[in-house]
């Protein structure tokens, strides 16, 4: 079965999101800003989520995650708890 490990940041608009990912492109360190502003309990740990296969993670995140660019920052991504960036840093199929 398929598995990830992606970190993600989670903010309550797409305007908030949009603006951090553009800091991030422009040098900001990923982990630094999910502690900084993530909703996410992840956010303490710079957002990582760990591993996890299809079907843990709302659809919309999981479509993202296994099909998406290895560590290239995703997003926004809407789901039912807000907007997220998302950074794939592994992938097994």
């Amino acid at each position: 079965m398929a598995t990830a490990s992606a970190r993600h940041i989670l903010v309550e608009t797409e305007e908030v999101c949009q603006d951090l990912k553009e800091q991030i492109e422009g040098g900001k360190d990923f982990g630094a800003v999910a502690a900084e502003f993530s909703a996410c309990p992840s956010g303490k740990s710079g957002g990582a989520l760990g591993s996890f296969s299809p079907g843990q993670m709302v659809k919309e995140f999981d479509d993202v995650v296994f099909t998406g660019d290895l560590n290239k920052v995703h997003g926004p991504v809407k789901t039912q708890f807000g907007y997220h960036l998302i950074e794939i840093t592994s992938r097994k199929d």
